[in-house]
């Protein structure tokens, strides 16, 4: 397979983004943004973080006021798909910069969404701990990825060998245990977790609707192979227990300062921070 450079970084989003719009990216798309309004209908904070892929939405439904959209190329922001009358409208891209270089201050972010990056990435654990970095003392992390133990897994190691690929080229899969033992190791531990699309993998709406029955019996009888998994962990840090409401003295920094010189694809758009409300004693 070929080697992810960080250069091709941008012609892989494009890929992604192009292969969300077919009916199996529908699909996949469809069933992630439901279980991502679920999960994040009732996490609570001052910031929210979407990294990449703004084709997927993931805050729609999210209680968070302050909701950052961000993006390795800022030609990603006009890729929106077309939203139907009456759905919430996706975020706009608020900052550019390289996946593997989170513009925020350590400490600054309740909740970070990871949808499909760690597969596109040369570096996903360079993103895992910069994700680490930046999360609050019990912020909240939700991934979700490709399952290579599926029937979509199976179709895409054939695609592998035949030069016909059915899912994105470069995405290389991560199997959940893997991705599990690689937060653990950064503190970060798993509470929730999905399984989900166990429909075999056609672009054709026709033989999709045939196999639709293979939803509800594979969520039963063989949850393990759904073609994507969406797992939420939580930043443990030892020593610290957050018991009722805690007090500031100052609103908390949210961008990371960078040197000037330096990083010059990081660019940050002029949306101001608001000042956080402070808590009461």
């Amino acid at each position: 397979m070929a080697k992810v450079t960080s250069s091709s970084q941008q012609s892989l989003v494009i890929t992604m983004h192009d292969w969300l719009g077919s009916t199996a990216g529908c699909y996949i798309r469809d069933w992630e943004e439901e279980h991502f309004r679920k999960l994040t209908a009732d996490i609570f904070g001052f910031h929210a973080v979407q990294i990449g892929f703004p084709g997927i939405s993931t805050l729609a439904e999210s209680r968070i006021k302050n909701r950052w959209l961000t993006c390795s190329a800022w030609s990603d922001a006009s890729r929106h798909r077309k939203v139907a009358d009456g759905a919430p409208a996706p975020l706009s891209v608020s900052i550019s910069h390289r996946f593997e270089e989170l513009p925020f201050a350590s400490q600054s972010i309740d909740l970070v969404i990871l949808p499909h990056i760690l597969e596109f990435s040369e570096s996903p654990h360079k993103i895992l701990r910069e994700v680490e970095r930046i999360l609050i003392p019990e912020g909240k992390l939700i991934i979700s990825g490709f399952n290579p133990l599926s029937l979509w897994g199976v179709r895409q190691k054939f695609g592998t060998i035949s030069g016909f690929h059915f899912l994105p080229e470069y995405a290389r899969f991560i199997s959940l245990s893997r991705l599990k033992d690689w937060l653990m190791l950064l503190g970060l531990e798993t509470d929730r977790g999905h399984f989900g699309c166990y429909i075999p993998p056609f672009q054709s709406e026709k033989w999709k609707s045939r196999f639709a029955f293979m939803e509800k019996a594979g969520d039963r009888w063989w949850p393990f192979m759904g073609a994507v998994y969406m797992v939420q962990a939580v930043k443990r840090v030892r020593g610290i227990r957050l018991v009722g409401l805690v007090s500031q003295t100052r609103p908390r920094q949210l961008f990371h300062h960078v040197p000037a010189g330096s990083h010059r694809d990081i660019e940050v758009p002029v949306a101001e921070v608001q000042e956080l409300p402070q808590g009461k004693t």
